[in-house]
């Protein structure tokens, strides 16, 4: 999750992100890649999919980019073997600037954490090549309905709806039709975007919730309410917990300059 600009506890997230890097290994099938390119890795997090990445490219880079402090040190932590074939970087994708411009993007399970796509696409088309690939996939419209319920209900009561009610919903649940649109109009071609239903029953709904789903919301929390926080949307929500994730899936290509 490049997760906006919340920071994120990376080493927890790791831990418990099995379900997003089998994903991320389903969308890099889709992204052909020779061996010798300079490839965007847009919020890399902790860098789990990074390494999945940089296995594909035995003689090229990724540069990775998220906006979180603590998963880029995580990243740069778990990643430091490979020398000069990684570059990470500490930046909203909102405010990316590239020294060049890369020969593919790679994204899994963050576009959702950025509000504004029409800028995120706008500055990815900035960063690539003309003909150059983006294959992505992030959560898309219905995903996770029963956890966004309970973290509604959570945030209505007191004393977290002092400080979460008039706060605008972090995550962008886009529909295909929208995604595609917003795409096009920041200069991408030969566009595709679809959804897909994954199941997730974590074995510890309460830890995976906090660390993979509510960052967000602890930063704009004082510390003493978080935990409490956590508590009052797993009691929110259902056992056993079972999350029907809707993964939207990009694929589109940099259109030429007109």
């Amino acid at each position: 999750m490049a997760r906006g600009t919340a920071d994120w506890d990376a080493a927890s997230y790791d831990r418990l992100a099995a379900p997003q890097e089998e994903w991320a290994r389903e969308v890099l099938e889709r992204l052909p890649l020779r061996g010798d390119e300079t490839v965007l890795d847009a919020g890399c997090g902790s860098g789990r999919t990074t390494r999945l990445l940089l296995e594909r490219l035995p003689r090229g880079k990724v540069i990775g980019v998220d906006g979180s402090e603590s998963m880029i040190a995580g990243a740069r932590e778990a990643l430091g073997s490979y020398g000069e074939r990684i570059e990470l970087v500490h930046s909203d994708l909102l405010a990316l600037e590239l020294a060049e411009p890369v020969d593919a993007v790679f994204s899994n399970a963050v576009f959702h954490w950025i509000f504004d796509h029409e800028a995120l696409f706008a500055r990815l088309r900035a960063a690539i090549k003309p003909g150059a690939l983006l294959v992505a996939q992030c959560g898309g419209e219905g995903n996770v309905a029963n956890w966004v319920a309970a973290v509604k209900r959570a945030a209505a009561r007191q004393p977290f709806a002092d400080h979460l009610a008039d706060r605008p919903e972090p995550w962008q649940y886009a529909s295909p039709e929208a995604t595609a649109e917003r795409l096009e109009g920041a200069g991408f071609s030969d566009v595709r975007c679809w959804l897909e239903e994954r199941v997730v029953e974590p074995e510890d709904p309460r830890r995976y919730v906090a660390v993979v789903g509510l960052a967000a919301h602890h930063q704009q929390l004082p510390p003493e309410l978080r935990e409490p926080f956590t508590d009052a949307v797993d009691e929110e929500l259902e056992r056993p917990l079972v999350l029907r994730y809707v993964r939207l899936n990009i694929e589109a290509r940099a259109a030429a300059p007109a």
